[in-house]
């Protein structure tokens, strides 16, 4: 994995390409590569490291063509060598395809194939595709690509061209996102993510599992894997270019960070009835009445949206009554879960590709739950495979550590919350006072952002630092593990998340005068058992970096650093301390020198396991 961008045209797909790739480069990659159809040969260059690196040997190895295919690679299979980049071609050499997913029975194939007298050239999985393509092969492109993918046990997504029909762009998905580009007459793309081909088109196919595509200057026709033709629909694209590049701020995931305010009043926007104490969410609409029968709920997620998770089965429970579990995504689906009439689940990812969260969905479908979906892509997988759901509206998120996509996600299941629990025991004023609770939010938001430079003098500090402890409870514990989430993701420093009452049940043991220790300590119901763990913490040496609130004072004399943030309702906290936890994994990850938007060894979009 990780992006795929290819082009059939009348124009020089070179450009196209190459642009495209780097637009997909928020997704973490380790190399790159091309293929062109040159005057009737296939052409590849590949090279390890950044896609400038790929241009550099581009001015060496000119390729031209209006047909070709480009990938971006997170290694899976073999190291990140340009031998092992994409794309990768036959034995014949007449057959290039760039993948990405993981083909699980590649071992078993990859020894037949070596029987049968093929020679290998990379350590991947993908290059057994190319030459079971190649074997495969008697004339017909897409035949060959859809008895290849019967043999095939994994996920992919696929672009495939040959030499011998210089006219053809392939296309299949499984498991893994592919969408075609429909631009100008005689002009197709096909791209992972829509961001590579923003520039070229705004109409789109979203592609389902099991589709194949063969693209022609012509036209296009999409059948499943039995061969029988079938319709997706063309949809507009709901933004632009222009809402990619970073506007003005050092790095996408600054800018993702300041963009917050404005993201939660479109997550927001049309969505809270005040003047009822309600939320009204659309996408729920055809399922409203089955969500007054509900009497368990799991929601299941992955890294980031795990934790915005933990938020919502606090306040669902304390709203509605309703029993709530989070699991982690990926756990779910290798166990055999319990679920019996009356349960909801909740797949919450930012892309609606994450591969463990869409497993966990489907499996949570077949054994009879109700599935409903809370994403961010429009069109995604995920979003297309739930029973219902909701968007988030947060824009695209280009930065690999996810931050807007937090703060929406949590309001999102505020949202849900106050829907299910005027469903059943909130008062009309309870739902009123949240409702506006929750409109107040951008400003506190906007205010809390001002914190910026004050909080970037006390990252000087702890630039050095190898370990950080982050402390919250009830409602902030979880913000506490995303906050030492986003630390790890980007500055590579050592950082646990723990409930505060469990710091003396081992972490207590670690901290030292080098042990920076974050508690997240608003004034709220249990503050003064908070205050009671930084006295232990500052009894043993340690230093305590305090998000509070701003009509908090009895830190002030314990604390060495003071982040205070405006005040909302105690379910809502998290929305606002969160932002101050961002801002110092940032600011140490930027005084650090590490590349803040493609940090090491992750990917945006996870689609495999």
């Amino acid at each position: 994995m990780c992006g795929i961008v290819a082009y059939i045209g009348q124009n020089e797909a070179l450009p196209v390409l190459v642009g495209g790739l780097k637009k997909l480069e928020y997704r973490g990659y380790d190399s790159s590569g091309v293929s062109l159809i040159d005057h009737g040969k296939i052409k590849t260059v590949r090279a390890s490291g950044k896609i400038s690196a790929l241009e550099s040997k581009l001015k060496e190895t000119p390729v031209q063509g209006n047909i070709g295919i480009a990938h971006t690679r997170w290694a899976t299979h073999g190291a990140p060598t340009e031998q092992n980049a994409h794309p990768h071609m036959s034995f014949d050499g007449k057959i290039s395809i760039v993948h990405n997913g993981i083909i699980e029975n590649y071992a078993s194939l990859k020894a037949k194939l070596i029987e049968k007298g093929v020679t290998f050239k990379s350590e991947t999985d993908t290059e057994v595709v190319a030459h079971l393509i190649a074997k495969n092969y008697n004339g017909n492109l897409k035949e060959a690509v859809l008895k290849a993918l019967s043999l095939i046990e994994g996920t992919f997504g696929l672009a495939v061209i040959c030499s011998d029909e210089p006219d053809t762009l392939i296309g299949a998905r499984r498991g893994s996102p592919l969408i075609l580009g429909i631009g100008n007459e005689g002009e197709f793309f096909l791209a992972s993510d829509v961001s590579a081909i923003i520039n070229h088109t705004q109409k789109v196919v979203y592609l389902d599992d099991n589709d194949v595509v063969e693209i022609k200057r012509s036209g296009y026709s999409i059948v499943n894997m039995n061969s029988h033709e079938v319709t997706r629909d063309i949809q507009d694209v709901d933004f632009d270019a222009e809402s990619i590049a970073k506007g003005g701020f050092a790095h996408f995931m600054l800018k993702e960070i300041f963009e917050q305010p404005e993201v939660l009043k479109n997550t927001m926007r049309g969505r809270l009835l005040i003047a009822e104490g309600n939320a009204k969410l659309a996408g729920l609409d055809t399922n409203i009445k089955e969500l007054r029968n509900i009497n368990r709920i799991i929601i299941t997620a992955c890294g980031t949206s795990y934790y915005a998770g933990m938020v919502g089965e606090y306040m669902i429970e304390d709203l509605a009554g309703v029993p709530v579990e989070v699991e982690y995504a990926s756990e779910f689906r290798y166990r055999n879960p319990i679920i019996k009439p009356g349960t909801l689940v909740l797949a919450i990812s930012q892309s609606g590709e994450t591969a463990d969260t869409l497993a966990a969905l489907k499996e949570a479908q077949q054994k009879g739950a109700t599935a409903l979906a809370i994403c961010n892509g429009v069109g995604s997988t995920i979003a297309r495979t739930s029973d219902g759901g909701v968007y988030l509206h947060a824009g695209p998120e280009i930065g690999v550590a996810s931050t807007k996509a937090f703060t929406s996600q949590v309001t999102v299941l505020a949202m849900i919350a106050l829907l299910l629990g005027r469903q059943r025991r909130l008062s009309f004023e309870t739902g009123a006072d949240i409702a506006r609770a929750l409109t107040e939010l951008p400003a506190l938001v906007e205010e809390t952002l001002k914190l910026s430079d004050s909080i970037a003098e006390i990252a000087k500090q702890y630039v050095k630092a190898n370990n950080f402890l982050y402390l919250g409870r009830h409602f902030n514990y979880p913000v506490a593990m995303e906050g030492a989430l986003k630390l790890k993701e980007i500055s590579y420093i050592h950082a646990e998340g723990y409930p505060a009452a469990e710091m003396k049940h081992g972490p207590i043991a670690l901290i030292d005068e080098n042990m920076p220790v974050v508690v997240i300590a608003p004034k709220d119901a249990l503050f003064d058992k908070v205050i009671s763990n930084v006295r232990e913490i500052k009894a043993r040496g340690g230093r305590v970096i305090a998000v509070t609130t701003e009509d908090c004072k009895p830190l002030d004399e314990f604390a060495d650093h003071l982040i205070k943030v405006p005040k909302t309702i105690p379910m809502l906290m998290p929305i606002v301390a969160c932002v101050p936890l961002q801002l110092l994994a940032y600011h140490i990850a930027v005084l650090r020198g590490n590349d803040v938007d493609q940090p090491r060894n992750l990917a945006k979009s996870v689609t495999v396991e």
